[in-house]
């Protein structure tokens, strides 16, 4: 039996998103999203840390701005390493396969929604 892993957050871009490069040539793009909910009448913000490949990186890092609200279709993966002092990070993010940008546009700009094909 297989499992599922996808995951669905709506909210704003938390900082300029970043490309870069792999060795390879392949674009990466990384940005944050806050999404805010309230719960019990108290309101938390939960942060997700977004990783686009391939088109999908170009176009978000064209296109999205710090403070646009944003959809984001994906799956969560959590990645390890060890620092120089062998303590052993954590890092959870969402690979992006789909990003649709939602409010409002800057002027003259169409509404987009990109996605990209995992195999």
């Amino acid at each position: 039996m297989s499992g599922l892993n996808r995951i669905e957050i709506i909210g704003n871009v938390g900082k300029e998103p970043e490309m870069r490069f792999t060795p390879s040539g392949k674009p990466v793009t990384s940005f944050s999203v806050a999404v805010n909910s309230k719960f019990g009448g108290t309101d938390t913000t939960e942060w997700f840390n977004v990783i686009a490949w391939n088109k999908l990186a170009e176009t978000c890092n064209q296109y999205l701005e710090k403070g646009q609200q944003v959809f984001v279709e994906g799956r969560l993966q959590t990645r390890s390493w060890e620092d120089n002092d062998n303590v052993k990070h954590y890092k959870t993010e969402v690979i992006a396969n789909k990003v649709l940008f939602l409010g409002q546009r800057k002027q003259g700009e169409e509404s987009r929604e990109e996605s990209e094909e995992l195999f």
